[in-house]
Order: structure tokens, then sequence, then C-alpha cells
């Protein structure tokens, strides 16, 4: 079954049972983006949902895992977070063929260029300090206030997500790429001992994960929460770093070679001093394990991305094989963070 095709009756005869006030037909427009579960906005004659579904295929273990997409947002709907108001979610694959959910949508402003060239240097300055509030706001969740204690499982999260993305990796392995080979092992025998923090992490953390208000600045909603889980902050904060080291463009989407200062864009020290001031964290020693990290899974997550592609079963196959193309320049990347921070 195609990933860009929905079956629309079938979806509104499940909505007219379970969502209150639903009313179809249903006409269904897939999003060009969301590689790993297809997006799609359903418009109603009488207002507009957006439902995000697992592939259908065969999957790897654990992964697309939009029922913990819709027990996050749904926890967090009256904290400083925003998200989308989550409806209801489908787990019966009978239904499409695969588990679904169904929540409102934002309808707002999504940057895929960082270096948001359509914007006044207030404003960029302005949407960064966005994205850097809305970090911290995550981490400062009370998880325990909002039910997602158990979200995540206790111990070393780096240990765990190293063990986790390395099985990932290797099940969905292509073709061998020694540096990537080469930094599983230095995250091995380089992991920090457990400092004890533990937070709510979004796991894929970044400007176009964010929709932002059409008429200002301020960031309405954070999407694609699929990696998400409880864990250690860091990863999320060098996430951040990580992406804007990558080539400018719409397939980097980074900030190499750009000169912030002239486009009132951070540098990635005042980002981080921004971030620790809001969290009050005093500092953060050992960057360069959670940047390596960072590429690693990166690495990963794009290698499954390939694998889809390759199998038929990706969201968007031509752009899945051209994302491939990054797995040996993130393995690379994060070798040279392990090496030089």
């Amino acid at each position: 079954m195609a990933t860009n095709t929905l079956d629309t009756k079938a979806v509104a005869a499940w909505l007219t049972d379970h969502l209150d006030g639903f009313e179809g037909p249903i006409e269904a427009e897939k999003f060009p983006g969301g590689q790993s579960n297809p997006t799609f906005l359903l418009k109603t004659p009488a207002r507009d949902y957006v439902l995000r579904r697992k592939p259908p295929g065969t999957l790897l273990k654990s992964a697309h895992a939009v029922d913990r997409e819709f027990r996050v947002q749904t926890a967090l709907a009256d904290t400083d977070v925003p998200v989308a108001k989550m409806h209801v979610l489908c787990d019966d694959d009978d239904v499409i063929g695969s588990m679904f959910y169904v929540m409102d949508r934002v309808n707002g402003r999504n940057f895929d260029d960082p270096r948001l060239p359509d914007l006044t240097n207030a404003e960029r300055s302005a949407v960064f300090d966005q994205m850097n509030t809305v970090l911290a706001a995550i981490h400062t969740v009370d998880i325990d206030a909002v039910g997602l204690s158990d979200y995540g499982p206790e111990g070393n999260y780096f240990e765990r997500q190293v063990g986790r993305w390395t099985k990932q990796y290797r099940a969905s392995e292509t073709e061998t790429v020694a540096d990537m080979d080469a930094l599983i092992d230095w995250l091995a025998a380089n992991m920090p001992e457990d400092d004890g923090k533990r937070t709510l992490v979004h796991g894929d953390y970044r400007l176009d994960n964010l929709l932002f208000a059409k008429d200002s600045t301020d960031c309405i909603a954070v999407l694609d929460w699929e990696l998400s889980t409880i864990g250690h902050p860091y990863a999320d904060l060098a996430a951040v770093i990580m992406q804007w080291q990558m080539p400018p463009g719409g397939s980097g989407r980074g900030l190499q070679g750009v000169d912030r200062a002239a486009l009132g864009i951070p540098s990635d020290q005042a980002f981080i001093e921004a971030y620790c001031r809001r969290t009050g964290t005093p500092g953060i020693e050992g960057f360069n394990f959670y940047l390596a990290f960072c590429f690693f899974r990166m690495a990963a997550i794009i290698q499954g991305v390939l694998k889809r592609a390759l199998d038929g079963n990706a969201s968007n196959p031509e752009r899945g094989r051209k994302m491939g193309e990054y797995v040996p320049l993130f393995a690379r990347a994060g070798l040279e963070a392990a090496k030089n921070g």
C-alpha cells in the first residue's frame, strides 16, 4: 500500500464513531515532509484536522511510535510547551492498515532554512530566542505532574540510546560506512556516567519541527514527537548545535560558513549560554560527547529512511534516497566532534 494515499472513507467512518462533532466527507492532502510517519491534512466541510499515521509495511521494532506522539502531546496540553490539540488515537490496524491519530490543524509558518532569508535581523533573533525558550520549557516540564514519569526508563540515557540506535542502524545497514563503525566504538568507549538529569526530551528538536505564528515570531506548536522520551536534556541541546554545523540549503538545513552575527543569528555559545540561564544550569562539561552522539543518532535515523526508500516503504522515496547520501557525512562529522569538541 502506498504511503502517499489514505482511505478517506474508512477514516471518515471511524471518526464519525469516535470523534465528537466530526462530520464528513473528508478530502486528504499529504504534507510533503515527514519522512518517518506520513502526515495528512484532512479537510471537512466544518473544519480542518491533521492525521498522522504509521507507514504500512514491515517496520523496525519500536519505530514510528505514533501512540507515544499522541500521549506526550496530550500530556503537554496545559504546560508552557506549545503543542497541537490531540483528538483521538486509533490503535486498530484494520481501519486503514496502520495506527493513526488525529489532531487540530495549527495554521502557522514553518522555516526549513535556519538562515531565515525572508526575515529581518530582529525577527531572526526573536525566532531563535523562541526556539531557545521552548527548548528550556520542554526540559523543565514537571514530568510527574503531567503523568510522564514512566514515559522512559531509568538509568543512563546515552548508554540506552547508543545501544538502541546501533541496533536500528545495523538492522537497516545497506553498506559499510567505516566512519560510522568508528563513531559507534568511540561513543561506547567514552560514555559519561549517569549524572541523574532526567527530563522530557523531544528527540528531534530543530527549527523545521517548530511552527510559528503567521503574524509574529511566537512559536505556536512543536511537531514530530516520535523520538520523545524521558532522558537527558543535553541530547536535545546538542542536536540544535549539530544541525547548525551542517551545510546551508534545502538538504543540510545548517549554518555552516554563514556570518551569523551579520544576520542576527546567535552563535553556538550564545545559544547554549541562554539555555543554561533559562534552565538554571551552571555550565556543561564534555559537550563533545553529546555533539558526537547527535551526529551518530541522525546518521542512524537517515540510514533507516534510506532503507525504507530502497524497500519502497518511505513517505517520500526520492527524498529518502537523497537523504541517504548524508549518512557518511554525519558519521564523519560525529568523529570530528568527538575529537575536537
